[in-house]
């Protein structure tokens, strides 16, 4: 049996076991210490505006102290983007919020403009006007940021960005992450970089940045005995992870670029294929780290979705289905729902690919020998 094809494992750079190993030499083993700074000053410097970013535990740490600092509290609305992972949505109900999922448009797979306002107009006729937004930029590709940001302003909405696919990719020249009242990254052992777990927020003041921190760390007042006025979570990143991620910092140009080549070699390998599209962007205001390359298939004649990932199974080659929408989910099936069924559409046709920065010539080979296979 050939060895296992990832769909996208963790890529180390090197360097580091080296901050690794100062954190164990000077015992810095604990939720805070320089790699955690360091970590938090590597992030800012790479985002190049004036953001603030505080090292949390994971992605979805992040949306959850967002939507505490937003206000977000007991039978509250928030928006969220319906294709998506269920860390986007779940951070809502431990509010016990109520999520409103929308649906997406066909060009980023992203929140559609069109359906965001329809469900603002919509909630706000029966008495409950939304607290906050929570879009996504789904496999590093970002969203339509302008037409969004001009529908949350005008209703005077929030937005929380969720760009935990998407470190590295941008919009008009701007990192995403950084467009949002909070940004939200996020560190897996599967994303672009990782810290084995891990998460952070991206805050546009440093008072947002120390509550963050505030509540990460128990919430815990200012005061000599262990005192507490707010709830507060364990939610800070550790001074080991942070080490690892500092050293992900140094490859994370590289292994955008890695990835952005893995796009352009299936774009190769399907361009006979008129049945199969290769998500990628659509104009150059869009930059995509495409953290993970997916594609389309119509059953159009050729093969079919099945088809593939059986011959991929079948050859030790992971794949995956795209995101089921959260409003299919069966958590979610009382929440309501605006769109017209285009992440339905996505997740019947659609399938992840191996995408990882780490793939060898070889891999490539073994994948495109498959798809001649079944031509």
């Amino acid at each position: 049996m050939n060895s296992k094809i990832w769909l996208s494992s963790p890529h180390m750079g090197g360097t580091e076991q080296n901050f690794v190993n100062e954190a164990f030499e000077s015992n810095w083993v604990a939720p805070l210490g320089p790699n955690v700074t360091g970590f938090e000053n590597d992030l800012e410097d790479y985002l190049e505006v004036e953001k603030h970013v505080a090292a949390l535990s994971s992605g979805t740490a992040a949306i959850h102290l967002a939507l505490v600092q937003l206000g977000v509290g007991l039978e509250d609305e928030v928006l969220c983007q319906t294709f998506t992972f269920c860390g986007s949505a779940n951070p809502i109900m431990y509010q016990g919020a109520i999520p409103v999922f929308v649906d997406s448009e066909y060009e980023t797979w992203n929140m559609c403009q069109n359906h965001l306002e329809a469900a603002i107009k919509d909630r706000i006729s029966k008495g409950k006007k939304p607290k906050a937004i929570i879009l996504v930029h789904l496999y590093g590709m970002p969203s339509k940021i302008d037409e969004l940001l001009e529908v949350s302003k005008r209703y005077e909405i929030p937005v929380i960005e969720d760009a935990a696919e998407a470190l590295g990719s941008s919009y008009k020249g701007q990192k995403c992450g950084t467009f949002g009242d909070y940004g939200i990254l996020s560190f897996n052992g599967n994303k672009i970089i990782t810290t084995s777990g891990g998460g952070a927020m991206v805050c546009n003041t440093e008072e947002q940045k120390k509550q963050t921190i505030f509540y990460a760390t128990q919430a815990r007042d200012n005061a000599p005995h262990y005192q507490h006025s707010k709830v507060g979570y364990n939610y800070r990143m550790s001074n080991i992870s942070a080490g690892i991620g500092r050293g992900q910092m140094e490859v994370l140009d590289k292994h955008v670029g890695l990835r952005q080549k893995m796009n352009s070699f299936y774009q190769d390998i399907f361009k006979d294929f008129e049945n199969i599209k290769v998500f990628k962007e659509t104009n150059q205001d869009c930059i995509s780290n495409h953290w993970l390359s997916c594609i389309t298939i119509e059953n159009k004649g050729g093969f079919s979705k099945e088809d593939l990932q059986k011959s991929m199974e079948a050859n030790n080659i992971e794949t995956r289905p795209l995101w089921k929408p959260m409003h299919l989910q069966p958590i979610f099936k009382e929440a309501p729902y605006y769109g017209n069924n285009e992440s339905e559409t996505l997740f019947k046709k659609g399938v992840c690919l191996p995408s990882g920065s780490n793939l060898t010539n070889d891999d490539r080979t073994r994948i495109a020998e498959v798809v001649s296979k079944l031509a």
